[in-house]
């Protein structure tokens, strides 16, 4: 994949800038297990997705007020839930190289602000632009938060690289017409071991007439 074209990189935040995949699934786990649900239903579906998504597909006989209860409930579980967030391997050495070439960033997540500030702070991570569930009308998989990025950034999405670690992020970054990068052995226009991987190629790559 020729990355000399890229001139930004939007980047999911759980699981992809910073490691929080354990507080996320003891969080699922607990708010399961308050709700009569299978855990192991619940952590099938939930990764990348906002909790209100998630809520409704697993118990889609909830209405819209009791949704937006369990959604916030399932939130505070995860707020202070901080111990063992760090950022992933690679990713401040993905972002130095990012200011070396000068190339603009953002974090788009379906989280909320609080939850994505504590997140970020305890990966030792300042992001130049946050998109959060709170910015978009729709959550992943719709492309609504990378677009939003985009032009916050303006850039066109054709021209920027969407790193996730979650399948449905991946969709909303191939639906917003970004260049996708993909972890954990998912399926994208790039194949990550690790953001250090990324920071190479993208040093790496000749840079545009």
């Amino acid at each position: 994949m020729d990355l000399s074209g890229i001139d930004a990189v939007l980047f999911d935040m759980d699981g992809t800038l910073v490691d929080s995949d354990a507080a996320v699934e003891r969080a699922w786990r607990t708010w399961a297990a308050e709700y009569g649900v299978a855990p192991a239903a619940a952590l099938a579906i939930a990764h990348g997705r906002p909790a209100d998504q998630t809520i409704r597909r697993l118990l889609p006989a909830l209405d819209d007020i009791v949704v937006a209860a369990a959604a916030a409930r399932q939130l505070a579980l995860q707020y202070d839930d901080l111990s063992d967030v760090t950022a992933t391997p690679g990713a401040h050495e993905l972002l130095m190289a990012l200011a070396r070439l000068g190339l603009p960033w953002a974090v788009v997540t379906s989280a909320d602000a609080r939850l994505a500030e504590a997140r970020l702070g305890a990966a030792g991570i300042v992001a130049p632009v946050l998109i959060t569930v709170e910015d978009v009308s729709v959550g992943k998989p719709d492309p609504q938060g990378y677009l939003r990025a985009a032009e916050l950034l303006d850039v066109s999405t054709a021209r920027c690289l969407v790193v996730e670690d979650a399948e449905v992020g991946l969709r909303a970054g191939r639906a917003a017409g970004a260049m996708t990068a993909a972890l954990k052995g998912l399926d994208g226009d790039l194949r990550l071991d690790d953001l250090a991987q990324l920071a190479h190629r993208l040093e790496s790559a000749p840079a545009t007439p």
